[in-house]
């Protein structure tokens, strides 16, 4: 029998994925757990959706990643349940042992209670949903080069709910969809009476942001053509109109909801143990407050430090340090050392709004335009898990520069099967 401790991993994002490769194979066997077979890189889901990349790109088989990690067993399934006192983790298929336990379940997008949006909006939290609205889009284009396409289309708006980057940034990609590909590959199709409409609950589009980027983005996106709405909310939508808090109205039947996030919790924990928005309360070294063993990192953990009193933001960077940090705590406390609390170093925020065009905002200095797209652009291959993709991503996106051309805009859908009549 092994006697090094048994760590069970909920999740193969960002914070799942880089404790499971830095903990050390001599002291620890780990189990790793996703409902899916491979790691998704989100920041590029938007791409995906206005068919700038294949799905492919930005999907990578978790064993593949792992494959040289033989400490490691990768578990495709459910959790169902935490059993704290038992310390067990429940599946649909069987029931893991934990000696610790790691939630990185990430984040799922937050309706606010909303029923009605819920049902009829598209989201973009994995790369199944990025193609749904890629496949949607793509469906509109068709039905409006087929049919005659009245002022008052509701297939004519895109409204984008949600000013965050994956707001701006879709609402750049659509904008330039309409104005480069559409007049080439759909001529049937009037492209003036197109829209993209962005509504903000905030004053500004990336409102988290410097001044320079809120006032840069909202330039760009009026620039290209994007109308944006601020300081309103959509109240209902019934996949054909969208009620907005202004009691404005706006026919629509893509509706792409980026307006808010909250934690995938999973049974079995106290509910002392998180807050309203889903997040679990963690102390400085991400131990679950009241739960001994058990451990959350990245989106779904809230951290409150000197530096942040209300907590981390949900990026890539402070998941991987997190998961790096806790792992070198596991090590640290197999040698009855202190732990080493965490704190984030900001290294600042970006965003892409379209082609030679994006924010950049680091502790240091802030810039827009070309310059801060070319960084956009580096920083986030270097993000990319695989040598392969990063360099497919960068063809491809060589190629989109130079070219203004895209393969990609394939419609695939499972066909329904016929239901066989006795």
């Amino acid at each position: 029998m092994s006697s090094k401790q048994t760590i069970v991993i909920l999740g193969a994002g960002f914070a799942g994925l880089s404790i499971s490769k830095s903990l050390d194979a001599k002291l620890f066997d780990i189990v790793l757990i996703d409902r899916l077979n491979h790691h998704q890189f989100q920041p590029l889901f938007y791409q995906v959706a206005a068919a700038q990349l294949e799905p492919s790109s930005i999907s990578f088989p978790i064993r593949n990643i792992l494959r040289n990690k033989k400490h490691i067993a990768v578990k495709m399934c459910e959790v169902l349940n935490i059993d704290p006192a038992a310390k067990l983790v429940q599946t649909e298929t069987e029931n893991i042992p934990y000696d610790k336990l790691v939630i990185a379940t990430g984040c799922k997008t937050n309706f606010f209670n909303n029923i009605s949006i819920e049902k009829n909006a598209f989201t973009l939290k994995s790369t199944t949903e990025a193609i749904q609205v890629r496949n949607h889009l793509l469906e509109v284009f068709e039905a409006l080069s087929s049919s005659s396409q009245e002022n008052s289309d509701p297939r004519n708006n895109i409204v984008i709910v949600g000013g965050g980057p994956t707001g701006v940034e879709l609402a750049g990609a659509f904008s330039e969809i309409i104005k480069r590909v559409l007049p080439e590959e759909y001529p049937l199709i009037d492209s003036k009476k197109m829209k993209v409409i962005l509504v903000e609950g905030s004053a500004h589009t990336l409102n988290n942001m410097s001044d320079l980027a809120k006032v840069s983005s909202e330039k760009y996106l009026k620039q290209m053509g994007v109308e944006i709405i601020t300081e309103t909310f959509v109240k209902d939508y019934d996949g054909k109109v969208a009620v907005l808090s202004s009691g404005q109205t706006l026919e629509t039947s893509t509706l792409i909801w980026a307006a808010g996030v909250k934690g995938n919790i999973l049974p079995g924990l106290a509910s002392e143990a998180y807050l309203p928005n889903s997040r679990y309360k963690v102390n400085r070294h991400n131990e679950v407050f009241n739960h001994n063993d058990i451990y959350a990192i990245g989106d779904i953990a809230y951290m409150e430090t000197p530096l942040y009193p209300k907590g981390h933001p949900q990026v890539a960077n402070v998941a991987i340090n997190q998961a790096n940090n806790l792992a070198k705590n596991f090590k640290r406390a197999l040698k009855s050392e202190a732990p080493k609390p965490y704190e984030y170093l900001d290294l600042g925020a970006m965003a892409t709004i379209g082609k030679n065009k994006a924010v950049v905002d680091l502790p240091f200095m802030r810039f827009k335009g070309f310059i801060a797209w070319l960084v956009w652009m580096f920083l986030h291959l270097m993000l990319i898990l695989s040598v392969r993709n990063k360099l497919i991503i960068l063809i491809h996106w060589s190629w989109a520069y130079f070219s203004s051309d895209s393969s990609l805009r394939l419609i695939f859908k499972a066909k329904p099967k016929l239901a066989i009549k006795d």
